[in-house]
């Protein structure tokens, strides 16, 4: 694609550009079966190596079949970057999520996950992209998360915002986004984009949802999930999945036509699971298998909701995505680590 604006394809170094550090190393078995059927969908013995580590605040993992090659934001940088399969790194694009100047008064505080006491603890504002996704045609769509709203790079290089605001209100932190075949994009917003979250004197909507915009328009399409943040569609995009964050659920709602959502109803609920981890991203197999991050990590998920067993990740994990030319790696975005582990069955291209 042409490069433009803060489109970049210049190598960087990892360096002073982002601050090394050792991954921690994952389970020598990381895979814990619950359900024999999940034997189909990865090998009880399979085993989960490191891409790249480093990072700050991984999320929006996301492949690019043309190029192969990963997308991921990194938060606290408020850059994208390219990350081959192998680990190379590169610059996609810099100021990805909030591109004012007073970067300190934006996005909520965060830390990489360690102890206060841990030698490596870090902390930092929250003010990059977050979800990212790709449509149809190719171009890359962007949660700007502190930039609230949803932006889009346009085959030419071109950065448009597409939408930040509903019923005259600005969002607050748009958070993942997937974009349905006829071209419907789903957007999940919260409040973290703000410092001061719901209390921020910036605050926009007064209230979370999933949004949907198409030919120009913003609508809500989701209003049952008090902190919404992941979403997936079914194969046959049937059904949209929609995750509750820290309140560690799935919902499903079925698709319309016209692209509205009806019957709400619980997929899964994990919130009797008081072990580190959220619900946040998920992605969908070909067989209609949910994906999900949760408790100590990557929840493998049945259609009817059953849960199959558990991959353990060694940090909190932010989001995964398939990918690959047969799309049976899952790879996956947790705090300053991308991991990786092969599967049995494909993912969603």
């Amino acid at each position: 694609m042409s490069k433009t604006g803060f489109v970049l394809t210049i190598v960087c170094a990892l360096g002073a550009s982002v601050a090394a550090a050792r991954a921690d190393e994952p389970a020598a078995q990381p895979v814990q079966k619950i359900d024999p059927a999940l034997d189909a969908l990865i090998s009880s013995d399979a085993k989960m190596s490191v891409v790249k580590s480093g990072f700050g605040f991984t999320e929006g993992i996301t492949w690019v079949a043309d190029g192969g090659y990963l997308l991921i934001s990194d938060m606290p940088a408020n850059v994208i970057f390219k990350l081959t399969p192998g680990g190379e790194q590169s610059l996609y694009l810099d100021h990805s999520g909030y591109t004012g100047y007073d970067v300190w008064r934006h996005g909520f505080m965060q830390t990489n996950g360690r102890d206060r006491s841990d030698p490596r603890f870090e902390e930092f504002p929250m003010f990059g992209s977050n979800g990212l996704t790709m449509d149809k045609q190719g171009r890359l769509i962007i949660c700007t998360w502190a930039g609230r709203g949803i932006d889009r790079i346009e085959k030419n290089g071109t950065r448009v915002t597409l939408t930040n605001s509903i019923d005259g209100k600005r969002f607050n932190g748009t958070n993942d986004v997937v974009v349905k075949k006829d071209g419907a994009i789903y957007f999940t917003d919260g409040f973290g984009g703000l410092r001061g979250r719901a209390k921020d004197p910036d605050i926009g909507i007064s209230y979370n949802g999933v949004f949907m915009w198409k030919d120009g328009k913003t609508t809500q399409v989701i209003s049952d999930i008090p902190n919404t943040n992941g979403l997936a569609f079914s194969p046959d995009e049937k059904t949209l999945y929609a995750n509750g964050s820290a309140d560690k659920y799935v919902r499903a709602y079925d698709v319309r036509p016209d692209d509205s959502l009806t019957n709400s109803r619980m997929l899964i609920d994990m919130s009797a699971d008081k072990r580190g981890g959220i619900t946040d991203g998920m992605k969908v197999d070909t067989l209609g298998n949910i994906w999900e991050s949760g408790p100590t990590g990557i929840w493998v998920i049945s259609p009817e909701g059953k849960h199959l067993g558990t991959i353990l990740v060694p940090e909190l994990v932010a989001n995964v995505e398939f990918g690959d030319a047969d799309y049976k790696t899952l790879y996956i975005a947790a705090r300053s680590t991308v991991y990786k582990i092969r599967v049995n069955v494909p993912g969603i291209p």
